[in-house]
């Protein structure tokens, strides 16, 4: 019985991985074809190191299926991280306004006078990806995170960004 319900199970897990190898006509076809768009974004340029770095971001999609905030972080001296895929909640698919964030402590390790780059995109069903919103980012232990302007943005918690920074190479 246990053999039975293996190959079940391993023959439903390969179909539905195929599921996701349809073309991107099939998945237009299906999903749409508008891609999303960031509308607004703002993130504060300098911060502490330890501190939660919030990335705001206002977006839409047309078909109202954005899946994914993807990030990518460039940090001299220690390369590209993996990216980051943060869900999109269903009711946040054809509108959203609010922040990811970046968990900046770095256990051992000290980010004083490190420099980072975020990439920011949104990603739809259909697997389009939006225009990037790019924000720069310099540590140091006297700097203050600032704002964003009020009433541009929702204070709404989008999800984290899941990427555990590490101290860079010193000159």
């Amino acid at each position: 019985m246990n053999q039975k319900f293996l190959v079940v199970f391993i023959l439903l897990s390969l179909a539905l991985g195929c599921a996701g190898l349809e073309s991107l006509e099939v998945r237009e076809r299906i999903y749409g074809k508008e891609v999303p768009v960031i509308t607004q974004s703002f993130a504060s340029k300098q911060m502490r190191p330890g501190d939660t770095w919030k990335v705001y971001l206002n977006a839409s999609d047309p078909d109202g299926n954005m899946k994914y905030i993807v990030c990518t972080i460039q940090q001299p001296g220690v390369g590209v991280y993996s990216p980051s895929y943060t869900r999109i909640k269903e009711e946040n698919r054809k509108e959203l306004s609010g922040y990811i964030y970046l968990n900046t402590v770095s256990p051992g390790k000290l980010l004083n006078f490190v420099n980072l780059t975020l990439t920011v995109h949104i990603q739809d069903r259909a697997g389009h990806f939006s225009q990037p919103a790019i924000f720069p980012l310099s540590f140091h232990a006297r700097f203050i995170q600032e704002a964003p302007l009020q009433g541009v943005f929702k204070e709404q918690d989008l999800g984290p960004i899941m990427i555990t920074l590490r101290a860079g190479r010193r000159g």
